[in-house]
């Protein structure tokens, strides 16, 4: 059984993976199906979503439904948006992702998928829709 929102140890420096930025580490061990952290930010509709990206304000969403939305572009200090896909752009060999999201009565978790060691960077599941979104909008990005 996961155990409901232990305030975690973790610390949030470049990442292991070339190119991701910032990611998100482990000060202690976390064992299997645990809460790693919670996925916080504000809560919005998709609507205000699709009013953000026009706005170039995107990047840390949550889709939970068409009403709600955890989006975290706003706030820095939501540790949970430093979590990077092992599954990415900027792949490492031997790196896999040892987290994936979870909605546990309208909120959001990164809940671990197997032991996750102090001082291990914390890899979570963006989803196969997320990456194809991110390829098309790079071609489109891309002059031709």
């Amino acid at each position: 059984m996961m155990e409901l929102i232990k305030q975690r140890k973790l610390r949030v420096k470049k990442s292991t993976l070339p190119g991701a930025g910032k990611g998100l580490f482990t000060l202690e061990d976390i064992g299997r199906d645990e809460i790693v952290v919670e996925y916080q930010g504000e809560e919005i509709d998709w609507q205000e979503y699709k009013e953000r990206v026009e706005k170039d304000q995107d990047g840390y969403l949550f889709f939970i439904n068409w009403k709600k939305c955890i989006d975290a572009f706003h706030t820095p200090g939501a540790l949970g948006r430093y979590a990077n896909d092992a599954r990415g752009f900027s792949r490492m060999k031997g790196c896999r992702n040892n987290a994936v999201y979870k909605v546990i009565r309208g909120r959001v978790y990164i809940v671990s998928t197997r032991r996750i060691r102090a001082g291990e960077e914390v890899f979570v599941d963006y989803s196969a829709d997320y990456w194809k979104a991110m390829r098309h909008n790079r071609k489109i990005a891309s002059p031709a």
